[in-house]
């Protein structure tokens, strides 16, 4: 692991000795500098991650190379020193970008704390900006995020059919995105300048239903003070999305099944015949073919909107893009809640990658925003959203949640990983876990099974 690189500016020079010699043996790569000026080439050679200067010194102050120092490097962290006496000096420092100040002489404890903190908020600033240039169109269609293999694939198949009349049947569990992919579908098709219009079907009573659909005539039912255009007129030219489509009743599934296969319609109450040039995509999280054999749903109608399909998998089939959405939603609920926070502590994102999401998409967009509101710190911890996710110990695939699970299970769980991943080759997976062969294979004779239990 490549070691954070401090440089220390200091004129004293057995004050920046003994820094130095200190901060080494904290495990730092550290270099020295006798003034501003002498500092000036280190910036570049030795790019430093922090650098810890004293504010009074001859020829260019503290101040004016920390100046300097953001100039070329607005990341770089700069940490002042400064005479007890001299704190003013220190503050106003802090007003133009130092990230802390220390009164010499230094306590090393103390700088060894201010350090190891001003690292981490760096590295949590980097990894956030890293998962922000990863929401790159190259991973995204309009506001579809994933770069996993998986959703690589409905992109592609977007992409693909986006450009035909075809009717597309979208699959998924709730919460998976299954509107955005059928806004995705609209927005690169030929249709994209026309409307785009959606309709859950499970929340309208079936006559309802059936106005909403294909609009209504005056006085055709109580009510119906006026004519109604539907959802077919108003989307003529573009697309029509019924979502949840496999709950819409028998004599509902007729119409459409009629609609598909003449473009043609009446409203309810009327007489005259519409026609309109309506694409339909339909989404569900039930197993449509299931409910056709049990009866529910016509076959006929079945394959009419089953011309293509879309899978949507689950989240938790999708591990590597939790990152990476939960970046988007911390900035997006920041943004709206006018907080500041950088990132997630690494127990933080391993926590997410580990738990199983049932509810899916929505259901992690709904934890970082509670997060967001009740974090008292720089950055998302386990804390901030444990009361909401920590109830599951275990994702399918068996990771071990983390807080949650033993060392044992965890230790485990890598070491089978590891070995996996080698083919079984013990000395390679002792070489990527940084232990012996040996103890690999004493490891493996506790996790077998005991021959005499039955």
């Amino acid at each position: 692991m490549e070691r954070e690189r401090v440089l220390i500016v200091d004129d004293e020079a057995n004050a920046r000795t003994a820094l130095a010699e200190l901060l080494r043996d904290e495990g730092y790569a550290v270099e020295t500098a006798a003034d501003g000026f002498k500092a000036l080439p280190k910036l570049e050679a030795f790019a430093p991650d922090v650098v810890v200067t004293d504010l009074k010194m001859p020829g260019l102050t503290g101040l004016e190379l920390m100046q300097r120092i953001h100039e070329r490097d607005p990341e770089c962290v700069v940490i002042v020193m400064t005479a007890f006496g001299a704190v003013e000096s220190a503050v106003q420092a802090m007003r133009q970008g130092a990230a802390d100040y220390l009164t010499k002489p230094v306590n090393i404890d103390e700088l060894s704390l201010v350090l190891k903190r001003e690292i981490e908020r760096k590295r949590l600033r980097a990894e956030t900006g890293q998962l922000h240039q990863r929401l790159s169109a190259k991973h995204r269609i309009d506001n579809i995020i994933g770069s996993s293999p998986a959703m690589q694939q409905v992109f592609d198949s977007v992409l693909q059919v986006a450009a035909s009349r075809a009717s597309v049947l979208i699959n998924g569990e709730s919460g998976t995105g299954k509107e955005m992919i059928a806004a995705a579908l609209h927005e690169h098709s030929p249709r994209a300048k026309k409307p785009f219009i959606k309709l859950h079907c499970a929340a309208l009573a079936e006559s309802l239903l059936e106005s909403e659909l294909f609009g209504h005539e005056r006085g055709s039912f109580t009510g119906a003070i006026g004519r109604h255009e539907g959802r077919f007129e108003q989307a003529d030219g573009g697309t029509l999305f019924l979502d949840e489509v496999g709950e819409i009743s028998p004599s509902i599934q007729v119409k459409l099944l009629r609609f598909l296969q003449e473009h043609e319609f009446e409203r309810v109450g009327g007489t005259q015949t519409i026609k309109v040039d309506v694409r339909i995509i339909t989404a569900t999280n039930r197993n449509l073919l299931e409910r056709v054999k049990s009866g529910l749903f016509r076959e006929d109608l079945y394959y009419r909107l089953n011309v293509v399909s879309i899978e949507m998998p689950p989240l938790r089939a999708r591990p590597s893009d939790i990152p990476i959405l939960a970046s988007h939603f911390l900035v997006k609920y920041s943004r709206e809640n006018e907080r500041t926070i950088e990132g997630f502590t690494d127990a933080a994102l391993a926590q997410l990658v580990a738990y199983d999401w049932p509810g899916n998409v929505r259901e992690l967009e709904n934890v970082i925003e509670r997060a967001v509101i009740v974090s008292k710190k720089p950055a998302i911890g386990v804390e901030d959203f444990a009361a909401a996710i920590g109830s599951a110990q275990k994702r399918p695939d068996g990771m071990p949640l983390v807080p949650g699970a033993t060392m044992d299970e965890v230790e485990r769980y890598t070491i089978l990983k590891t070995l996996e991943h080698t083919g079984g080759s013990t000395s390679r997976a002792a070489e990527i876990l940084g232990i012996s062969p040996r103890t690999i294979q004493y490891r493996l004779q506790q996790y077998a099974p005991d021959p005499g239990k039955k």
